[in-house]
């Protein structure tokens, strides 16, 4: 973008602290919660994360934009997060794959967005004193006025996100994980392909509950061995079991899960009838559905560099992370064994019943662009519904 065209913005958190800095998305204004993710790159699946719904995301790293967007690289049907925030801004793809700059991408879906502010203050200000609500814009700068404004929005406690980002009627998924074919000339068109699908036996029906979920879990299950349906969010247990699913996985999504009342039901009624695969939100709703308790985090688990151990077999695997809420370790005592830690701060990230075929884990597996340490629990998962 060329001076001419560069626009002022300005981001204020519910604390009245501000960033000045320039506008590269669409013009207007976002509020969200305001949180960091220190992933190095895979910023256009952070967009299109459902589980990034009302919230603002701080990229740590501080060049964005370098390799640009293209049509496969994204999680959902369009970008859900509210406002993008990072510290330099690049304008000019250079990869084979792009398709079209960042800046173009954000403003075609209507996403605000502010370069050239200093993240690192920001980061550690957010790490000092936790996520914090806020605004950016790009058409009113008073600061007393934009406080007003996000002092008076709704945080993520205690409203139910799912119901904003879950489909509307179920579908069929039979796309598996891309892989890059082999190089045609031009380089330059070299494009992904869907992989073909693997699995030993019969194809196990899987039906996904779609809390937001993300296409490259899908994609996993399929190369597993999976035929999968996904149905949406309040479809209610007896429809599920009435297909005689061979499992049952529940999906990652937004916000508090304690508001989503109609999914815990429904999970308890599950429980003990099919095996269950829980990711993330997943997770959280398996452990209230089992009589345990959540809680929100300080500034959450968002990026792709978290150390978690596997109890069952103590080794230790980086991954990726998106959540802001975590299930209380005491509330499970006795309803469930402990399967992963968090080596940063000890917090549940795996559980699994005793008598029953169910798990889950607060961390993604499916990760892309990565990393890819726990990609085995979709097998784990396949091998439980074989018995």
């Amino acid at each position: 973008m060329s001076k001419a065209t560069e626009k002022k913005a300005i981001l204020v958190l519910e604390d009245g602290i501000s960033f000045e800095g320039k506008s590269f998305g669409f013009p207007g204004e976002g509020i969200g919660e305001v949180v960091f993710n220190t992933s190095l790159s895979g910023y256009q699946e952070i967009l299109t994360d459902p589980s990034y719904k009302g919230q603002m995301v701080v990229m740590t790293y501080p060049e964005i934009g370098n390799y640009g967007v293209n049509p496969e690289d994204v999680e959902s049907w369009r970008p859900f997060v509210e406002g993008f925030i990072v510290k330099n801004y690049n304008p000019i793809p250079s990869n084979f794959r792009a398709t079209e700059p960042l800046h173009a991408y954000l403003q075609k879906n209507k996403i605000v967005a502010i370069e050239g502010i200093d993240t690192r203050a920001l980061t550690r200000h957010l790490r000092d004193h936790g996520s914090k609500m806020g605004i950016i814009s790009t058409v009113d700068f008073d600061k007393k006025r934009l406080l007003k404004k996000v002092c008076s929005a709704p945080g993520l406690v205690g409203r139910d996100l799912v119901k904003e980002v879950t489909c509307k009627k179920p579908y069929r998924w039979t796309e598996g994980r891309w892989q890059l074919g082999p190089s045609p000339a031009p380089f330059n068109t070299l494009r992904a392909r869907p992989s073909p699908a693997r699995g030993e036996g019969a194809r196990l029906k899987v039906i996904a509950y779609d809390f937001g979920i993300k296409r490259n879990i899908l994609r996993n299950l399929v190369d597993a061995g999976c035929d999968v349906t996904v149905v949406p969010a309040s479809t209610p247990a007896s429809e599920v079991l009435a297909q005689k699913p061979d499992g049952v996985f529940l999906s990652n999504g937004p916000g508090d899960p304690e508001p989503v009342t109609y999914a815990i039901e429904n999970i308890q009624k599950m429980i003990g009838k099919v095996p269950v695969f829980g990711i993330c939100l997943g997770h959280q709703l398996l452990g209230l559905a089992l009589g345990g308790k959540t809680y929100k985090l300080k500034f959450g688990h968002h990026g792709g560099n978290q150390p978690v151990m596997d109890l069952t077999t103590r080794k230790v695997e980086i991954t990726a992370q998106n959540h802001g809420f975590a299930v209380d370790t005491d509330s499970l005592k006795g309803k469930a064994e402990l399967t992963h830690i968090n080596l940063n701060d000890k917090t549940v990230e795996g559980l699994k019943l005793t008598k029953v075929p169910a798990f889950s884990v607060q961390y993604h597996p499916e990760a892309s662009p990565g990393p890819h340490d726990a990609n085995y629990l979709f097998g784990r998962f396949v091998k439980m519904m074989r018995g």
